[in-house]
């Protein structure tokens, strides 16, 4: 008698945000950031290999509350791994959030 288990993979959602003088900067820090955090999650969290693939993340802004949707920068860079959405910020011309699914 052959016994399946079935695979439950747990996952979370992470993002980075960094700004920029102008969009590719801050796209690409952001970017950075989020990998920098899954690193970070993944040493804390003793995770050996995980799947990562784009997720949007809500924009986490260093100075006001909340951004609005007339703020916000279009078109969204989405990769394989991550959902980039920029927004105009206070000090910096760009920053931007990146967001991903992590699943182990």
């Amino acid at each position: 008698m052959a016994q399946s288990a079935l695979a439950s993979a747990a996952c979370v959602v992470l993002a980075g945000t960094a700004d920029g003088f102008d969009k590719e900067t801050a796209v690409s820090r952001a970017q950075r950031a989020l990998d920098d955090y899954i690193e970070q999650y993944k040493a804390e969290n003793n995770l050996g290999a995980v799947t990562v693939t784009a997720m949007r993340a809500a924009p986490q802004p260093y100075w006001r509350g909340r951004v609005s949707e007339n703020m916000m920068y279009h078109p969204d860079i989405v990769t394989a791994e991550s959902y980039t959405v920029c927004w105009q910020g206070v000090v910096s011309t760009y920053v931007c959030t990146s967001g991903a699914q992590v699943c182990w």
